[in-house]
């Protein structure tokens, strides 16, 4: 059997390798590192897949969501209600602009941020909603939306896990996951479901005034070389990383199935199991693209498993250990922790088993196996 990897970016590679290295090549030929025809075919080919008419790529995923409160002009105090259950950039880029974020609890199904949470964290100052498309899920955008909307708040989407899945409006409009509030931003980090070899990331947003707004904004606030018409950062996706992001896109609805498929496997072998909670997703549905597969262990030794499998040479990780509003960084007083009783259940239960394109049915096979033999 194939050593297992918990993202297998070697495997996948070797089967793009001559578009990758093409792509690459090309760049280093014509000597256009920043901002080349690398990036520029990028960017129309990625507003294309996501039906998005402005597509503002950038140096990685954390940048994209700094510079899309950059551009909403959002001010020191501001209130941005974010999911306590996530990783840190979301809230470290609130904290960095001297916003003030608010951490609310998550739904244990989904994992996402809890609507009723949200609606009871609404004041005055409140002026935007980051909901997190965890680990690949799209959040609740109708309600999310609809809390916005009679609010007059914006919400800015972290897709960073989710780029490839659709979400499904009651309506029965479809759209792709990050195009769907004020304003999206991705990261393209290497294990992502379309991730380059480096960082990068981007924004997305169907407002021309805010496309504007972001283009100066990522390029040192220029739109005419040394002329700086607005703050601006250093944070622009290099040539290189956008070929490799070339030579992924057309596959990126393949990897997304791919994950799909494997996590059709893994819940096959684990249904119905007392001590397992699986994902609930279809395999004929969309929202839900698997950049990571997430159990839930209960009345049984989560801890325990995860020795196991790395005692079998099984990578396996818990996502995410501490919750935020218990992170050094982010203590405040405001936080009770009645108030996030889903959150302080999740980070005792979850553990991520390997998930990526290149799985096949005997890793699977061992992985289930050595799971289902610690939990007997």
């Amino acid at each position: 059997m194939k050593k297992i990897q918990m993202v297998d970016l070697k495997s996948q590679y070797e089967k793009i390798k001559d578009t990758v290295n093409a792509s690459i090549q090309e760049v280093l030929d014509t000597n256009t590192y920043i901002n080349g025809p690398q990036v520029q075919k990028f960017q129309k080919a990625l507003e294309d897949y996501l039906g998005a008419k402005h597509v503002i790529p950038c140096a990685n995923g954390t940048d994209a969501l700094q510079i899309a409160m950059m551009g909403l002009g959002l001010k020191p105090g501001d209130e941005v209600i974010t999911a306590d259950f996530t990783f840190a950039a979301t809230v470290e880029v609130i904290a960095l602009l001297q916003l003030t974020p608010v951490l609310v609890d998550v739904e244990a199904d989904s994992m996402n941020i809890s609507i009723e949470a949200l609606k009871k964290a609404i004041t005055p100052k409140t002026k935007a909603i980051v909901p997190v498309h965890l680990f690949g899920r799209a959040a609740n955008m109708d309600a999310i939306m609809e809390i916005a909307n009679a609010h007059n708040l914006y919400v800015i989407e972290d897709n960073a896990q989710a780029i490839g899945a659709n979400y499904t409006s009651k309506n029965g409009s479809k759209k792709k996951v990050g195009t769907i509030g004020h304003v999206g931003a991705t990261s393209f980090f290497p294990s992502k479901n379309l991730g380059c070899y480096g960082d990068g990331g981007a924004i997305f947003t169907n407002d021309d005034a805010l496309a504007h707004t972001l283009r100066g904004i990522v390029n040192h606030g220029m739109y005419v070389r040394y002329h700086h018409d607005v703050v601006g950062v250093n944070s622009r996706l290099d040539s290189i990383q956008a070929g490799v992001l070339n030579a992924k896109l057309p596959l990126l609805d393949s990897y997304c199935q791919a994950r799909k498929e494997a996590a059709a496997k893994y819940n096959a072998a684990f249904a119905n199991h007392k001590n397992i909670v699986i994902p609930s997703f279809d395999l004929n549905g969309d929202d839900h693209v698997f950049h990571q597969y997430t159990l839930r262990i209960i009345n049984a030794d989560r801890n325990g498993l995860m020795d196991h499998l790395l005692s079998k040479e099984i990578p396996c990780a818990i996502y995410y250990p501490i919750p935020l509003h218990s992170q050094k960084a982010y203590l405040d007083v405001r936080y009770k922790e009645e108030d996030f009783p889903v959150t302080n259940q999740l980070v005792q239960e979850v553990i991520s088993l390997p998930m990526h394109t290149e799985l096949d049915d005997e890793q699977i096979k061992f992985i289930t196996d050595s799971v289902l033999e610690f939990l007997k």
